[in-house]
């Protein structure tokens, strides 16, 4: 049972978060430019915590889906399971470590904060390429090969535009490419939490599904087959008389 869990797990934890980090920013403070800011520059100006626990939660779904993946002998031994290891305890140690907005004073805390966002920015893109060729040969994953092999696509295109953007960009539009970023490996995530799902719950749906149709054809036989009523039979006769011959 627990092994079924882990799915539900993870895509309502990613959902969660992405639907929660969303709509806080849309309906956060107009100062606040969601562009020119990175998303903890952004969480450590806007008001209460609840942007870095959705990112807390994003770490904690990435646990469940490994350990669901894991649980099913998903192809997910060695580095790949390595790197979603550091993805996730990175993004949840990041989560608790206080950042400051770009031009404040800066210490320790901020520079331990960047370390951890750099390490989880990389390590996700990394697992999805190393996936790629192991989903495609196991027929199991094989649906979810295509789509992480494009999203591995995306991811790397996106570390070297937010290595450019805050290298020599000088912070231009730092935080819509960290958003399309995060974007890009948040899809990684869901289609594989999507695939486990489907392979976790497949049977059993299915086995529910064979349970109520032979319900449904028990109960339609019952329905067909029912015994002649006696006392409507005799009443029958009695009513029509006794039978004529042909002449």
């Amino acid at each position: 049972m627990v092994k079924r869990l882990y799915p539900v797990i993870a895509c309502g934890g990613i959902l969660f978060a992405v639907i929660y980090v969303v709509t806080a920013q849309v309906a956060g403070d107009s100062a606040l430019d969601p562009v020119t800011m990175t998303i903890s520059e952004y969480a450590s100006l806007d008001r209460g915590v609840g942007i870095e626990a959705a990112m807390a939660v994003l770490g904690l779904s990435s646990l469940a889906l490994l350990a669901g993946m894991r649980a099913v002998r998903a192809p997910v031994e060695g580095w790949p399971r390595i790197l979603m290891i550091v993805w996730s305890m990175s993004l949840m140690a990041a989560a608790f470590v206080p950042t400051t907005a770009a031009g404040a004073g800066r210490g320790w805390a901020t520079a331990v904060h960047l370390v951890l966002s750099a390490a989880a920015f990389v390590s996700l893109p990394a697992a999805a390429t190393l996936l790629v060729g192991r989903l495609a040969q196991d027929e199991r994953w094989s649906p979810a090969a295509r789509p992480v092999e494009w999203l591995a696509l995306a991811g790397g295109l996106g570390l070297a535009a937010i290595t450019y953007v805050a290298l020599p960009g000088h912070g231009v539009m730092v935080g819509l490419v960290e958003r399309l970023l995060l974007g890009t490996e948040v899809a990684v995530l869901l289609v594989l939490a999507v695939r486990l799902l489907r392979l976790t719950w497949a049977g059993t749906l299915r086995e529910v599904a064979d349970v109520r149709r032979r319900r449904f054809v028990t109960v339609g036989e019952r329905a067909a087959v029912r015994p002649l009523d006696p006392a409507g039979a005799s009443g029958a006769l009695t009513s029509a008389g006794p039978p004529k011959l042909a002449a």
